[in-house]
């Protein structure tokens, strides 16, 4: 039986090569991680089992326009994702290049109606920062290793200031983050990468919300800071930021001092102590 598994898995491999190669070769690539594979499908990875989770969780729990899932692949030891390809334009290139200033309003409001959805969502646990699968979480703004999950988030956020205790974050980042730090938060699930590229309009209407790999439960602010992490040049999107999401000013702030002062905050700090 184990041979004829591994005969199975052999099989299965060699085929979905062939489907990437034909796919590469016909279609192209989809972003960094995608390869177009048919008119209707791509298939992404590698992939974190978190991204698979939150997808269907969204599907299942909002209206929220997201690619379904079709398959799920165990190939060259990691996960890769067989999903519905979506036809449209990513909202970078469509806000720079020709959507009219009603149908950028149009589109705010639609993402404003679908982020209300996503932070109206109960998590499982008051604090909890999680994948959808509540487990380890992936995000960018924290570097490429995984983190968590932790129950509360005063544990997340000693993790952001690489453990450096809460009665020495002012002298190292500043009062603010401190504030920020000791406030409490509700748990909202994030998309937690929510930028244009990752909105794919199709006649001046959002037709999808892709790429969850970072989606999880974090605190409330997490899903407007993220938004402003490796900001790019538009304004009039980020002043429409607000209206979707709400304004964390002062976490902004805070985060802006940690991604300049803590950029791998899974280090821990060794602070010298006048006694």
């Amino acid at each position: 039986m184990a041979h004829e598994n591994r005969i199975c898995h052999r099989a299965k491999s060699t085929l979905l090569s062939i489907r990437l190669w034909i796919g590469n070769r016909l279609f192209g690539t989809v972003g960094p991680h995608g390869v177009r594979i048919s008119r209707h499908r791509l298939i992404k990875g590698p992939c974190e089992s978190g991204e698979v989770a939150a997808l269907k969780y969204v599907a299942e729990h909002t209206s929220i326009p997201v690619p379904k899932v079709l398959k799920v692949h165990n190939f060259r030891d990691a996960l890769y994702i067989e999903l519905e390809y979506i036809e449209g334009d990513d909202l970078n290139t469509a806000w720079r290049c020709y959507l009219s200033p009603e149908q950028k309003q149009q589109i705010l409001a639609e993402l404003g109606g679908y982020m209300s959805q996503l932070r109206s969502l109960e998590p499982p646990q008051t604090g909890l920062v999680a994948s959808a699968s509540l487990e380890s979480c992936i995000d960018y703004r924290v570097g490429q290793q995984t983190f968590g999950p932790f129950d509360g988030h005063a544990d997340f956020h000693s993790f952001l200031r690489g453990y450096l205790p809460v009665e020495d974050c002012t002298d190292v980042f500043g009062q603010k983050v401190t504030d920020c730090h000791v406030r409490s938060y509700r748990s909202c699930f994030a998309h937690a990468d929510l930028c244009p590229r990752n909105i794919i309009v199709k006649d001046g209407k959002v037709a999808a919300i892709i790429d969850w790999a970072c989606g999880g439960w974090y605190p409330e602010y997490w899903e407007y800071t993220k938004a402003h992490y490796g900001q790019c040049n538009m304004p009039d999107w980020y002043e429409g930021l607000a209206s979707v999401i709400g304004r964390y000013d002062d976490e902004l702030h805070a985060e802006r001092l940690l991604w300049k002062l803590c950029d791998e905050p899974a280090t821990p700090m060794i602070i010298a102590r006048d006694h």
